[in-house]
């Protein structure tokens, strides 16, 4: 008999190897040395197999220490769930659409509800937690998908220059000047952003300094 944690490891491994675009239930079943058939008895198609792979991961996120302040709470939150994903970034395409959360259990949910309770707490009302949550959650998956992205092409198309032999500096001189900076654009101030747009969020919708 073929288990589901010996079906998820095995997919896990063909994803680890080739990419979650390329792994088929028919090749997954190839691996395991069963049919195609059998496995429809454990997951219903490709998305249900991602997703389960997917709560199976997030179940281990460990819940963060969370601070008094409700806007820090926010960010500690979010940064829990950014670093879960960024040490797993083909998750966050697949979760990268609305109305992924109730598929992913009650870890994940946790996550999300302390974001919107540390709005709540802030003072925003209900809907606009829920605004503050989305926004975050959109610049989460963006800075991961574009870091993700990026490295994956670097790894596959090695430049022959970079943008400095590119750009004419006396149309874009600030830019043809920062280009002779390429570490600019592998710094990680994902932590930084982040409290940026939480305190621009919040002081949008309650008012500075409350």
């Amino acid at each position: 008999m073929t288990s589901r944690s010996q079906i998820l490891h095995a997919a896990r491994r063909l994803i680890d190897q080739d990419g979650w675009e390329r792994l088929t239930i028919r090749r997954l079943a190839a691996e395991l040395g069963i049919g195609a058939t059998t496995m429809y008895h454990h997951v219903r198609d490709k998305e249900d197999l991602l997703f389960l792979l997917i709560r199976e991961y997030a179940d281990q996120i460990p819940h963060p220490d969370l601070p008094d302040v409700p806007r820090d709470r926010i960010v500690v939150a979010m940064t829990a769930v950014h670093d879960a994903l960024a040490a797993w970034p083909w998750a966050t395409e697949v979760v990268s659409a609305d109305g992924f959360l109730v598929r992913l259990g009650e870890k994940a949910l946790w996550l999300a509800e302390t974001i919107i309770a540390g709005a709540v707490a802030h003072g925003c009302s209900p809907e606009q937690a829920f605004y503050v949550f989305r926004s975050v959650w959109y610049y989460t998956v963006g800075e991961i998908l574009v870091r993700s992205h990026s490295a994956r092409r670097s790894t596959k198309e090695p430049s022959a220059g970079g943008l400095a032999d590119i750009l004419d500096a006396s149309k874009v001189p600030l830019l043809a000047a920062l280009s002779e900076q390429p570490e600019l654009t592998t710094q990680d101030h994902y932590r930084e952003g982040l409290e940026a747009f939480v305190d621009g969020l919040l002081a949008q919708i309650v008012g500075p300094g409350r």
